[in-house]
């Protein structure tokens, strides 16, 4: 018996689709407060860099800013942005990690997201600033 899936591929597109362009911070009024901001969605995706098939899952960030705050209208579309990228799940979080560091210069920042069974496996990855 053949494998009639093994050469089938969905499109998948490069990391460089991310859009960082789109993310905009704003001014936090309160910075000697020990204020720590928690932001959900349940509807982050990508899709696996080997096959495209597509990633769901439940992303959650925590931070406790110093000067600035991300806007939130360009938070969605940068999650957004990762919709058709091939990226592995433990590096996804790494990136949003990555990316909101590099813009919010936060004290403190966890990017948790756990993804939806593939296989069988439910994956819980976390990434966190400063690194411990």
């Amino acid at each position: 018996m053949t494998d009639k899936y093994a050469s089938r591929r969905y499109d998948v597109e490069d990391t460089a689709r991310i859009d960082t362009g789109v993310l905009e911070h704003i001014p936090f009024d309160y910075p000697e407060s020990a204020t720590d901001i928690q932001y959900e969605t349940d509807e982050f995706t990508s899709v696996c860099p080997w096959t495209g098939l597509p990633d769901f899952g439940r992303l959650v960030i925590t931070y406790r800013p110093r000067r600035r705050l991300v806007e939130l209208k360009s938070l969605k579309y940068y999650l957004t942005s990762f919709r058709n990228v091939g990226i592995l799940q433990e590096h996804a979080v790494n990136r949003v990690l990555q990316d909101l560091v590099a813009l919010l210069e936060p004290e403190s920042m966890l990017v948790e997201a756990w993804f939806n069974e593939r296989g069988g496996l439910r994956t819980h990855a976390r990434a966190q600033h400063p690194a411990t």
